[in-house]
C-alpha cells in the first residue's frame, strides 16, 4: 500500500512539474534582475504597414528555401509567399518579426521589419504577375488588414521604403489594380494642375518616401506610380500633377 501511495505521489509530482514547465514556456519573459509586477496595459507588437515584394527568383521552391535561410546580410524571411498559381504559403506568424525589409524607412517608421507584414510574390523581377497571383494577394490583403486593423492605404512596395537598394516588386506590378480594390494609394484621374508654389519633394516626403537620396526616391516613385524604370531622377510636370493629386487630401 505504501509503495502504491509513493508511486501516485511521484506521478502527481511529475505531472505538476510538466504543467509548470509548460506554463513557463508561455509566460512572459521576466528579467531576473527585477521584481515582476505585471501590468495589464500591454499587448503584442502590432503591424501598421504591409510591404509587397517580388522574389526575383525562378520558382516557389527556390524562394521557400531562400526565405528559410540567409544571405550575406543575415537571416531572410517573410510572413507570406504567393506562387504564380495563387497558392499561398505562410512562413512567419503575423505577431512575429520577419526579416524582409532590411535597411529603409517609411514616414516615421525606421524599423520597418518590426512594424510590418511582408508578402513575397513569386516573380523573376521582369515578368507580368499572373491574375491568380494578384487575386490571391487581394484576398490576403483584405484578410490581414481587416484582422490587424491596418489602414488599407498603408500598402507599399519594397522599393518605396528602400529606394536606393531595391526595385521590387518592379514596374510590372499592378498598383492601380490594387488601389481600385481599396489598397494603397493612386492619384485621381481628374488631377489637374498643382499650384505654382507646390513642392514635389515635400510631397514625396509627406507620402512616406525616405529623402536621404532624393534621386533614388524619385526613381522609386516612377516605379510605383508610372511603371517606369530609368535613370531619370528629376521630377517632371506629370510627376508634380501625380504628387499633388496624391497629397491634396
Amino acid at each position: 500500500m505504501a509503495t502504491m501511495v509513493r508511486r501516485l505521489r511521484d506521478a502527481l509530482g511529475a505531472a505538476l512539474l510538466a504543467l509548470c514547465l509548460f506554463g513557463c514556456v508561455h509566460a512572459p519573459a521576466r528579467n531576473p534582475l527585477a521584481q515582476w509586477v505585471p501590468s495589464p496595459n500591454s499587448g503584442p507588437r502590432e503591424p501598421v504597414l504591409v510591404v509587397i515584394h517580388g522574389t526575383a527568383q525562378d520558382s516557389v521552391q527556390q524562394s521557400l528555401e531562400t526565405l528559410r535561410g540567409s544571405n550575406s546580410g543575415g537571416p531572410v524571411s517573410a510572413h507570406y509567399l504567393i506562387g504564380r498559381d495563387g497558392k499561398l504559403f505562410q512562413l512567419v506568424a503575423e505577431s512575429e518579426r520577419a526579416w524582409h525589409a532590411g535597411e529603409g524607412s517609411w514616414g516615421t517608421i525606421s524599423d520597418v521589419n518590426s512594424a510590418s507584414i511582408g508578402i513575397e510574390l513569386d516573380n523573376d523581377g521582369y515578368e507580368q504577375f499572373s491574375d491568380a497571383q494578384i487575386q490571391a494577394l487581394l484576398v490576403l490583403l483584405d484578410d490581414v488588414c481587416r484582422r490587424r486593423n491596418i489602414p488599407r492605404s498603408r500598402v507599399i512596395g519594397h522599393s518605396d521604403l528602400a529606394p536606393s537598394r531595391k526595385r521590387d516588386p518592379g514596374p510590372q506590378f499592378p498598383w492601380q489594380r490594387l488601389a481600385q480594390a481599396g489598397f494603397g494609394l493612386w492619384p485621381a484621374a481628374d488631377r489637374g494642375e498643382p499650384p505654382a508654389a507646390f513642392d514635389g519633394y515635400l510631397a514625396l516626403k509627406a507620402l512616406g518616401y525616405p529623402m536621404q537620396d532624393r534621386d533614388a526616391a524619385v526613381r522609386a516613385f516612377h516605379l510605383h506610380y508610372r511603371g517606369l524604370e530609368s535613370d531619370q531622377a528629376m521630377l517632371d510636370a506629370e510627376d508634380l500633377r501625380l504628387l499633388h493629386a496624391l497629397t491634396r487630401d
